[in-house]
């Protein structure tokens, strides 16, 4: 110890900061399971806000991203555009706040559909030409999927709202275990 400073696991800084760390994580695990109940009381009014937080960062990002043109023009061409962009997706689900939130997690599903038809085809080449029966039948199982999503993209949403809110809950209660099973 030089001039008389402890420092370490044991000292008080150290206990204080463990204390807030565990409020912290406390406090993340309530936001958590309240966010995860509100998905499931109130799922569409719910996505509605979080649709429309969305659209204020895309319209900030996009603002952000041109305004950093000024400094830095490497790649302006796609900084325009991923600007742009982000100001029209932005100002658009902030003025239809309600589509928004029905339209982005119904794009979101006919994404993963599309992804899941892709995978799909993929492992079905790899396990016809010698990877083995698990993957074509993780092949068909992606297909089947991605086939469900495609043909019913409003309630696949509906179903990763509630997967959200499952998550969202569950996610809470273990960080409000972990912080109830943390020192301090």
């Amino acid at each position: 110890m030089v001039n008389n400073v402890e420092s370490g696991a044991d000292s008080p800084e150290s206990g204080a900061a463990m204390a807030s760390a565990r409020w912290f994580v406390l406090l993340l695990g309530i936001i958590a399971i309240l966010f995860g109940v509100l998905f499931f009381v109130y799922p569409i009014p719910t996505l509605t806000v979080l649709a429309t937080v969305l659209g204020v960062y895309w319209l900030a990002n996009g603002i952000v991203v041109l305004i950093s043109l000024s400094r830095d023009r490497t790649g302006w061409g796609w900084k325009m555009l991923v600007g742009i962009l982000g100001i029209l997706a932005g100002v658009i689900v902030l003025i239809y706040p309600l589509y928004s939130a029905v339209l982005i997690p119904t794009i979101y599903a006919i994404i993963i559909g599309v992804e899941g038809l892709i995978i799909g085809a993929v492992y079905l080449v790899q396990g016809f030409s010698g990877e083995g029966w698990g993957t074509t039948i993780l092949g068909i199982i992606s297909i089947i999927f991605g086939l469900i999503l495609i043909a019913h993209p409003f309630i696949a949403a509906l179903a990763l709202v509630l997967l959200l809110a499952v998550l969202a809950v569950a996610g809470g209660i273990a960080a409000v275990i972990l912080a109830l099973r943390m020192p301090g």
